[in-house]
């Protein structure tokens, strides 16, 4: 009996059947029999589906698949580095830092962003339709990671911590933000940041920069990066499937840029900034004797803030076309003509060529008819019989004329540059503007004319085609104070790392000299120390510090005679120049002053050089008395 069971055991079925034989009918069995193989044979498939499925994502995807785990669980997160400092010449920071909390989004842990727009716009009050748009954008550029906001206020970062849960790929980094200890201050010379662009990215020169950085735009900012920049470090986290912080794995902390200290002043910084306050124009102090900028100032000015926080289209718009070029640092990139500051180029000139000497006597009479033309004398009475000494003093444009006559264009043209005008100074801050120096040559290729001798008159005394910048105009200054070096201008003192070894350090470089008689420059020197001693620079003059200096002004347009109570439109008012070094017998700072549109040199410029020269001396009681 038991081999019969066991025997109709191994048919399946037929041993179901025969054990509810009893119970029901035939046709019954049958159509169970049937049922159960159906059922088997889908199983049979379902387990063969599924069987083919793992082996594909164990053998085929397997590795892929790993990857796509690990990366869901463990994440790099940035840690971008502290920015290096700015400091003055006596360790005062001109450009510090500050922390920011920014909003950042992980992308790829964001299923829904219109409903993640929706619950950041209600917790900051913002516009969802706008997170949105960013979001969706950065996500169609193929961004990882985006930063929504910077500098968030603490309510704002309570908000966001408070509902993280809700806010998937949310997060916030600390990172640090510029700050500007004096508003405002050396704006042009230090520079400012602004966002990384594709075009600097792809240049190679931003190494392990990302999207989204800060970068130096403009100024020291920009020409030290390297050094400022730092290098960023990362936490490797463990987050879950919403992306949410588990904890962390390891860390690379980031390295803070090095600090860079420059050659400024603060000081003088300060009162530069001050003496040009409501007007335009630029101020350029350096030591003569190494070439070191002590002071650059250029108004009218602009916030740094406002780039650091992002400029709007219409706040760019506004700034880049306004009329008074606030963006322009009028230091190195304003050219205008000399005016009778020119007359230390002519003098030394004059003696070098031999066309007159220290007695050489020309009589003033105020005018100097030359062809169809009277050129006149700022004096309209003349200054008599002068010789060099009393034409420099008086600033006598009769006696310039007649040199200039007796020089010639391409001769007053040689001694232009080899003071260094007409050409790039050196000095590694952004493109400067190189001036102009004009000669017949320079005349046929850019008019196609040939050089007119009544336009060397002009040219004699600062007027006409040639063209400088303050910071070339301190350089003669310097040339005369220093004895016939040109050194090139330098602003950055050195580089030093976080922990405080020198890592650069910036020598003097003589980039060429002058090549002039040592007793030449004796006479100028003599004869610049009288302009403001007995002359048209006495408005420079200091009572316990010695100092030598030359007035300009620079005509803008011909004027006519003003008719009776008339007024001359402020864009047509001369440009005032000064320029200057002290103490005479020892140089140790020369100036160059200019003020747009500001009338007398002697009377506009000299007394701010005066207040320069003051707070350099620290003859503080001289300074406030301005």
């Amino acid at each position: 009996m038991w081999r019969s069971v066991q025997s109709e055991e191994s048919s399946g079925f037929k041993f179901l059947g025969d054990t509810f034989g009893g119970l029901m009918p035939p046709e019954e069995q049958e159509r169970v029999r049937r049922t159960f193989s159906a059922v088997a044979l889908i199983l049979l498939g379902l387990f063969g589906v599924l069987f083919l499925r793992l082996w594909f994502l164990q053998l085929v995807e397997g590795e892929e698949l790993q990857k796509r785990s690990e990366r869901n669980r463990i994440r790099l997160q940035d840690l971008p580095p502290w920015r290096g400092m700015i400091l003055d010449r006596q360790g005062q920071v001109l450009v510090g830092n500050r922390p920011s909390y920014d909003l950042m989004v992980v992308l790829e842990d964001v299923a829904d962003i219109p409903l993640l727009g929706r619950r950041l716009a209600a917790l900051m009050r913002l516009d969802a339709k706008a997170l949105t748009a960013q979001l969706e954008g950065a996500r169609a550029a193929g961004l990882h990671l985006v930063r929504l906001r910077s500098d968030l206020s603490f309510d704002d970062l309570a908000l966001v911590e408070t509902c993280r849960p809700e806010l998937p790929g949310v997060f916030i980094q600390v990172a640090s933000k510029r700050e500007y200890r004096q508003k405002g201050q050396a704006a042009h010379a230090l520079g400012y940041l602004g966002e990384i662009s594709d075009a600097q990215l792809k240049s190679g020169r931003f190494l392990g920069a990302k999207m989204g950085d800060y970068v130096g735009r403009c100024g020291v900012e920009s020409v030290w990066e390297t050094f400022l920049r730092g290098n960023r470090g990362f936490r490797r986290i463990e987050v879950d499937a919403y992306g949410r912080e588990l904890g962390q794995l390891d860390q690379v902390f980031p390295t803070p840029g090095a600090n860079v200290y420059l050659t400024l002043d603060q000081r003088l910084q300060q009162e530069a900034e001050a003496c040009l306050e409501g007007k335009a124009g630029a101020i350029v102090a350096l030591d003569p004797r190494n070439g070191k900028i002590l002071a650059m100032a250029s108004a009218p000015t602009y916030s740094q803030e406002a780039f650091e926080r992002g400029l709007t289209a219409q706040e760019w718009q506004k700034l880049s076309t306004h009329k008074d070029h606030p963006l322009v640092n009028r230091a190195l990139k304003g050219q205008y003509p000399p005016g009778s500051t020119f007359k230390i180029v002519m003098a030394v000139a004059g003696l070098e060529e031999k066309v007159i000497t220290p007695q050489t006597v020309i009589h003033c009479s105020g005018a100097l008819p030359f062809g169809n033309h009277v050129f006149h004398c700022w004096k309209k009475g003349g200054h008599g019989d002068v010789n060099l000494n009393r034409a420099l003093v008086q600033s006598c444009d009769i006696y310039f004329y007649t040199v200039g006559k007796r020089l010639g264009i391409d001769r007053i043209a040689k001694w232009s540059r080899r003071f260094g005008l007409g050409q790039s100074s050196g000095l590694k801050l952004d493109q400067e503007m190189p001036g102009l120096v004009a000669s017949t040559a320079w005349k046929k290729a850019r008019f196609k004319q040939p050089w007119r001798e009544g336009e060397t008159l002009s040219v004699a005394i600062g007027q006409g085609y040639n063209l400088a910048t303050p910071l070339q105009m301190a350089q003669v200054a310097a040339v005369i104070a220093n004895g016939g070096f040109i050194f090139e201008p330098q602003m950055m003192e050195k580089v030093e790392s976080p922990a405080g070894e020198v890592l650069y350090k910036v020598k003097p470089v003589i980039k060429s000299r002058l090549g002039a008689e040592p007793a030449t420059l004796e006479l100028v020197q003599k004869a610049l120390h009288g302009v403001v001693s007995e002359g048209t620079g006495r408005n420079a003059k200091l009572p316990h510090v010695e100092v030598a200096g030359k007035t300009g002004t620079s005509q803008i347009v011909g004027l006519e005679k003003e008719k009776a109570g008339g007024k001359t439109p402020a864009h047509f008012q001369n440009h005032a120049w000064f320029v200057a070094y002290a103490p005479v017998s020892d140089p140790k700072i020369a100036v160059a002053v200019l003020v747009e549109h500001g009338g007398g040199g002697g009377a506009v410029a000299a007394p701010l050089a005066r207040r320069i020269l003051a707070v350099a001396f620290q003859d503080q009681r001289v300074a406030k008395s301005e």
